[in-house]
């Protein structure tokens, strides 16, 4: 079978979040089971483009409104991924250095799946399935299908899946033109509260949509920023696949980017170790639990309350843990928590920006990990936390409530709380620092967590068992 992926994110080409993870590790696990995955992005410039070989492999040019855009389709040579690479420049539109955050993101990302489309409606063969992710390639379902110039790829299966319904690419009717010529009948297919909604339209569009956990698909229904009613209807073609982790990549026992390497047998000691460096470089208690908390700083994290939180906890708890905070986001979120820096000395710290090797650092040497998240449509950190033997303390929603179950259950191994409120988290940060006092349990969660199943291997045959449903 051959699937074609298509993103705007793929680690470790470009990255912004779980989106670019799954795609840079979906595609390699389906591989190993045998198919052909390939995988379509735009061509940002970024420091892989530079640091790798690729070749040209298709031209082609089209129209989008009063506009007329060349592309090139290039590949990677060596297939260093582990699946083929292909990147779609269009001059000046994509190829800049950030992913997202650009005036005209809406025209950039409609040149994108048009340049998709068009290329693969060249091909001398067609692919078995084509999946797209997200709103930016949303709206390749309905031009496969309802646009004139590629009705030979009418008859392809298509599959959506969600990573994050809360952005879905609206885009108003005056730039409906920016689409090739397309059956005007078929309006209310990209149309949802009087606006083209790129996703609602995938989601009518797809032949089949998943959701990156179960709990997720469930949550839709009634928090869906909006579609709540059309996934309710769609229902019978939405399936629920909690995503999986690079085992490869996340590895305690051969991570180049961690100080000491350690397995299951030797964690206690693997992570002391990690601990005291990372305490040593930010001026941290390494005696004290250290509690870390990587992601975005946005309201979806719950960053908002993150500096209370932090404040309250270690002012009612006495000083009774470490906190560690890396990320970036809401400028007023990351202000607040690099005021906390002077304020808690030797408590806490922080570091505003992204570093992969900083994070693969922190899950190594952290006791436990923070996630409060309003909305966590699946969630990695939590997964990649367990991996490393850092228990995670997360609020019940999405994928975090699919995958972490509390130590008041029989055989649970993290602490969960309901609500995402400053009372809530201080509660599980308390109920954190007793677990840590107690040594013995302590070994026993980690080698426990150490052990979970989060592989791909799983979901990648999940994946392929709804391919051949279409």
């Amino acid at each position: 079978m051959e699937i074609i992926h298509v993103s705007a994110e793929c680690y470790p080409y470009a990255k912004a979040g779980g989106l670019g993870d799954v795609v840079g590790a979906l595609p390699k696990y389906q591989n190993k089971l045998g198919h052909i995955a390939k995988v379509v992005i735009p061509m940002y410039n970024t420091k892989f483009l530079h640091e790798n070989e690729f070749d040209v492999v298709h031209k082609g040019g089209f129209g989008m409104a009063h506009y007329w855009f060349n592309y090139t389709v290039i590949k990677e040579a060596t297939n260093v991924l582990g699946f083929d690479l292909y990147l779609i420049d269009i001059f000046n539109l994509l190829d800049r250095e950030k992913i997202y955050g650009y005036d005209d993101d809406i025209e950039r990302f409609t040149a994108f799946q048009i340049a998709v489309v068009d290329w693969i409606s060249k091909w001398e063969h067609k692919p078995d399935v084509v999946h797209v992710h997200d709103h930016q390639a949303a709206l390749i379902p309905f031009m496969m299908q309802n646009c004139v110039a590629y009705r030979n790829l009418s008859s392809l299966p298509t599959v959506l899946t969600i990573h994050n319904a809360q952005y879905q690419g609206w885009m108003d009717w005056n730039k409906s033109s920016y689409l090739p010529e397309w059956d005007k009948w078929k309006w209310g297919l990209l149309e949802w509260n009087k606006t083209i909604n790129s996703l609602a339209s995938g989601v009518r569009c797809a032949s089949k949509v998943t959701t990156v956990s179960p709990g997720y698909l469930n949550e839709l229904k009634y928090n869906a920023n909006g579609l709540e009613m059309l996934f309710e209807y769609e229902k019978g073609k939405c399936v629920g696949i909690l995503n999986g982790i690079d085992e490869e990549v996340w590895d305690p026992a051969t991570d180049t980017y961690i100080e000491t390497q350690y397995s299951v047998e030797d964690a206690d000691e693997g992570k002391a170790l990690n601990k005291k460096i990372l305490c040593d470089q930010f001026g941290l208690d390494e005696k004290k639990p250290l509690i870390i908390f990587i992601g975005r700083l946005v309201g979806e994290k719950a960053a908002d309350l993150l500096p209370q939180a932090i404040s309250d906890s270690l002012y009612y708890i006495n000083g009774g843990m470490n906190f560690l905070i890396l990320g970036s986001g809401d400028p007023s979120v990351e202000y607040q928590l690099q005021q906390l820096n002077g304020k808690f000395m030797g408590y806490y710290n922080s570091q505003i920006g992204y570093n992969e090797k900083l994070a693969h650092q922190m899950y190594a040497g952290a006791d436990f990990l923070l996630m409060p998240s309003r909305v966590e449509p699946c969630g990695l950190n939590q997964m990649y936390a367990m991996r490393y033997g850092t228990i995670p303390i997360v609020r019940r929603t999405g994928g975090l409530n699919d995958t972490v179950k509390d130590i008041g259950e029989k055989d649970g191994y993290g602490i969960c709380f309901n609500q995402a409120t400053v009372g809530d988290i201080t509660n599980s940060v308390y109920r954190a620092v007793q677990l840590y006092s107690q040594k013995k349990n302590i070994t026993n969660i980690r080698k426990q967590i150490m052990q979970i199943d989060f592989s791909w291997e799983n979901s990648a045959g999940k994946y392929l068992g709804i391919y051949q449903t279409i």
